[in-house]
């Protein structure tokens, strides 16, 4: 049975509205800092599509015309006897993403657990190492290809370095914080035990956050696999580099090919790992 409604007192409510006036309206300074925030940022779209040219509505038409033409271009889909170097390609990229975030989760471990406070209470290395970490991770994949490949050369290994050392700070970031949130009385019960700070973080904290670090590497394996596709356009070598050649030749239908390659390979990768995910940790799935 549905409670009865109590009606509510008009003198209750005006105390209540003389006493706590801020509980039923803004006051000025608040509402001009309201009108404010959100002019500035009316202010800012218009100056940022302006600046784009996304208000240009000529432009868009004109856009919309082209993709048009480019997808009649890119149908049917064919791959014109490059079936073979199209499959190498793609496990080129599947082997740029693995080795690279395989080091990437290798390197990241060690450093997530000096990086976490329950760990090290050293304050100034946290703060240094957090700090280049950042610097890492501050850095696009693209950028660091680009430097790879000028450093190494052309080639998938330029791609494995540019993923590895991206994404050793976006990880040991990750595990840093999920160090951090263990719980104390398992750590406490293993210290208890006798055992030492190796003993401890091995025992008492690696089998909290194990689930955490392998969700996130299975996702970033995947997040990679795409990423290592634009890294070949700057000849990181792997299908990406393929794809930027035809689009380059406008031969569509075989960029077309590359593009349903890469959306199958993806979504297999998807699959696999979900699989993995849901085998060693649960259905519940963990996104950073």
């Amino acid at each position: 049975m549905r409670d009865a409604e109590i009606p509510l007192n008009p003198r209750e409510v005006a105390a209540t509205r003389a006493q706590y006036p801020h509980l039923f309206e803004r006051s000025t300074v608040e509402k001009a800092k309201l009108w404010l925030i959100w002019g500035g940022l009316a202010v800012l779209t218009v100056y940022a599509l302006w600046r784009s040219g996304f208000i240009d509505p000529q432009r868009l038409i004109d856009g919309t015309t082209k993709l048009g033409f480019m997808f009649k271009l890119m149908w049917p889909p064919a791959h014109n006897g490059w079936l073979g170097d199209f499959t190498w390609g793609i496990l080129e990229t599947l082997s740029m993403a693995f080795l690279g975030t395989l080091l990437a989760s290798l390197a990241a471990l060690p450093l997530g657990f000096l990086g976490a406070r329950n760990v090290l209470p050293t304050w100034i290395f946290r703060f240094s190492l957090r700090r280049f970490l950042d610097g890492m991770r501050g850095v696009d994949q693209l950028i660091w290809a680009l430097i790879f490949v000028n450093v190494v050369g052309l080639g998938p290994f330029a791609g494995i370095m540019a993923i590895a050392v991206s994404d050793t700070g976006t990880l040991a970031k990750l595990y840093a914080e999920a160090i951090e949130a263990v719980q104390k009385k398992q750590v406490e019960g293993v210290k208890a035990s006798g055992a030492n700070p190796t003993q401890i973080m091995r025992l008492g904290m690696l089998p909290q956050v194990l689930p955490v670090i392998l969700s996130n590497s299975l996702y970033y394996f995947e997040s990679n696999t795409r990423s290592a596709t634009i890294l070949g356009v700057v000849g990181a070598g792997g299908i990406g580099l393929h794809l930027s050649d035809r689009i380059r030749a406008n031969n569509w239908d075989e960029a077309a090919f590359i593009i349903l390659m890469i959306l199958v390979t993806v979504s297999i990768i998807d699959i696999i790992s979900r699989r993995i995910r849901e085998r060693f940790i649960g259905v519940v799935e963990y996104r950073p």
